[in-house]
């Protein structure tokens, strides 16, 4: 058997070196110039640009992006009826307001939920509840509102406690 000893290869020598860190600087730089080009292109929107006439991607002004979202989404009925809850004083009128608050607005059943502070007034606001529905159609578009559901103020909240008899439903609760 001969004795052979493996091959080594040659130390690089300066040439080397110096072709071997020429190419990783530029690598390194054409990385850092691919950066560069990507943070260009990402500030002027990817390299899209709108031209001189109105586009989808200029800036609109608020209530215009507002009007937009309402009529694309169909909230036109449901958002003309939280505008009357928040004109409900001019509607009905200051008196009126001051004890009777709208609470909720079903589009389906197209009624509109009014709670009263007492039940005098809820009986006044069920007599008058005709000449507000064509009032608030008046101002909506015709049927948006096919009644008005009056409430009468809510009872005492139920309080729970030590003295309190398990199971009870409350102040009406009897003995029987």
């Amino acid at each position: 058997m001969t004795d052979q000893a493996p091959k080594r290869t040659p130390e690089p020598s300066g040439v080397d070196l110096a072709r071997v860190a020429l190419r990783a600087a530029k690598e390194a730089a054409r990385a850092r110039g691919d950066a560069a080009q990507q943070k260009k292109q990402a500030r002027r929107g990817g390299g899209l640009r709108s031209g001189a006439r109105a586009d989808g991607r200029d800036p609109m002004a608020l209530g215009a992006a507002i009007n937009r979202l309402i009529t694309e989404r169909g909230w036109e009925a449901p958002a003309a009826v939280g505008g009357v809850m928040g004109r409900w004083p001019e509607i009905v009128g200051e008196n009126v307001a001051k004890h009777c608050v709208p609470e909720k607005y079903d589009e389906d059943e197209r009624v509109l939920v009014v709670r009263c502070d007492s039940t005098a007034w809820a009986t006044n606001l069920r007599l008058l509840a005709p000449q507000l529905v064509a009032r608030l159609n008046e101002d909506l578009g015709h049927g948006r509102v096919r009644m008005i559901k009056v409430l009468g103020p809510g009872g005492p909240a139920r309080r729970y406690g030590p003295l309190r008899a398990p199971g009870s439903t409350g102040p009406g609760d009897t003995y029987g």
